[in-house]
């Protein structure tokens, strides 16, 4: 058995032009190399396969029975060996039908993936897009295995070792209904530890956030009426009564049926990225959708 680790490339291009031409002098011209060099592959090439593989003929050199049973696959396996190792060919969104997978919460769905949809369903319209819950433990993994092309989450927790953007900085306000009694103007401390609040809690549950987090450094308690694992709950909830809520920025500007004032208590905002794998970031469609998602909230 003929070992492939031993065959240098070269040899076999030379032996498929000669398969092809059927003389050294043409073969060693397509080549560019001396006719020589082109007497030396055929040399070698016998020595490989165990064949003469050609044979001085009266029309020039004539393939062997094993040449001849090797001329079809080696030009098969050669054109395919060019076809992997070729520049890759450029996007064409409009022709594209590919298939992303998003990982974002309700927040990033609202705020980044919603933003950037309508661009990518004009330009690509047969793409298509899947958003899956985003699970912060296993945005890794599912990178590296390609189930899931773009993770949108916290600068702060994206795992190390996966490409990041940052997108924008976020920032929390207050939020209510318009026309809520207490939101005219901005509450003072006291005020805002007084009013019924809402909590996004993701995990379940919860009644204490970051904002209760700064209340505490001041000693201080607020009341929290409710809890909830989703944003958007919290803003139809909003909406519908008098609770509040502090809220990231974004989700409240564009929603005509609530309002916002500042905070009378400073709580970090937050940084989101996009987050993606090192084997798609060259890739041409990838980048693509990097920049629409990019562009739609630049």
């Amino acid at each position: 058995m003929i070992n492939l680790r031993s065959i240098d490339l070269n040899l076999l291009v030379t032996l498929d032009v000669l398969l092809a031409e059927h003389n050294v002098t043409r073969a060693a011209k397509r080549l560019h190399f001396s006719q020589p060099s082109i007497s030396v592959h055929l040399a070698r090439l016998r020595e490989i396969f165990g064949d003469p593989l050609l044979l001085p003929g009266p029309r020039g050199m004539q393939p062997t029975a094993r040449a001849e049973a090797l001329r079809e696959p080696l030009r098969l396996a050669l054109a395919a060996l060019e076809h992997a190792v070729a520049p890759s060919a450029a996007f064409d969104p409009a022709a594209a039908s590919n298939t992303w997978r998003l990982a974002a919460t309700d927040y990033g769905e609202s705020t980044i993936v919603l933003p950037a949809l309508a661009a990518i369903r004009t330009a690509a319209p047969a793409s298509r897009l899947a958003v899956v819950e985003l699970a912060p433990p296993r945005i890794s993994r599912q990178a590296e295995q390609g189930e899931i092309d773009l993770a949108f989450h916290t600068e702060t927790e994206a795992p190390a070792g996966m490409r990041h953007r940052l997108l924008f900085e976020e920032r929390y306000v207050l939020a209510g209904r318009q026309g809520h009694p207490r939101l005219k103007r901005r509450p003072s401390l006291s005020q805002f530890c007084a009013l019924d609040h809402v909590i996004v809690s993701p995990n379940g549950g919860g009644f204490s956030g970051v904002t209760d987090q700064a209340l505490a450094a001041s000693g201080l308690t607020r009341h929290v009426a409710l809890s909830v694992p989703h944003f958007l709950f919290v803003m139809a909830a909003l909406a519908q009564t008098d609770l509040v809520a502090m809220l990231p920025e974004r989700l409240v500007r564009s929603n005509p049926a609530l309002r916002s004032v500042a905070p009378p208590v400073e709580v970090p905002g937050f940084r989101m990225a996009m987050l993606w794998h090192e084997r798609v970031h060259r890739d041409a469609a990838h980048q693509w959708l990097r920049e629409q998602i990019v562009a739609a909230i630049s």
